[in-house]
């Protein structure tokens, strides 16, 4: 007879918001799973630990791992359902590594009223891909944010940790080939 550990399970998880599959089988390396390990020692002592654990993980390797879900679970005594849960609640996490250049764009009303959605239509037909997805090769992920804080110049986007205003389709493509040739 096999034992609890000895069977198969699903090695997937299923994104409550996208319905998209998260693997579980292991993609970090050694040195990413120790950087886990230390992030969730430092912080697992404060109140509230899973958000700055969250947080400080995708800071430090630009996404949340499968493989981090379990350490985080065993350290803050949780189920991995629970941590999985509030990584898939918040939009901000991520489940699986960016491109090189992350570009989000200003979904909030003040850039609506003023072009956002007619970037956004742009831009997913130029990158090829929708929210929270990656180009075919790995250059751009393309996220939603709701404010950039310049709510009188928009549509805004950002790219990286840089702040773009009144941009328009043909701006959008200025900066991104501007990217692809840095």
């Amino acid at each position: 007879m096999q034992s609890m550990t000895e069977k198969t399970f699903p090695l997937h998880l299923v994104n409550a918001r996208t319905g998209a599959k998260v693997d579980l089988k292991p993609s970090i390396s050694g040195e990413s799973k120790a950087q886990i390990s230390a992030i969730i020692s430092e912080l697992k002592v404060m109140p509230g630990a899973m958000l700055p654990i969250l947080h400080a993980i995708q800071d430090a390797l630009g996404y949340v791992p499968s493989e981090a879900v379990p350490l985080i679970a065993d350290q803050l005594n949780v189920s991995r359902a629970e941590v999985h849960g509030v990584i898939s609640y918040y939009h901000h996490f991520r489940q699986h590594a960016p491109g090189q250049h992350v570009v989000q764009i200003c979904r909030a009303e003040a850039c609506q009223s003023r072009g956002s959605e007619q970037l956004e239509a742009h831009a997913k037909q130029a990158l090829g891909c929708d929210y929270h997805g990656t180009t075919a090769d790995k250059e751009f992920s393309l996220e939603a944010v709701y404010c950039l804080g310049l709510c009188a110049s928009g549509p805004n986007i950002m790219i990286g940790d840089d702040v773009y205003a009144r941009v328009s389709p043909d701006k959008f493509n200025r900066l991104l080939q501007a990217r692809r040739g840095a």
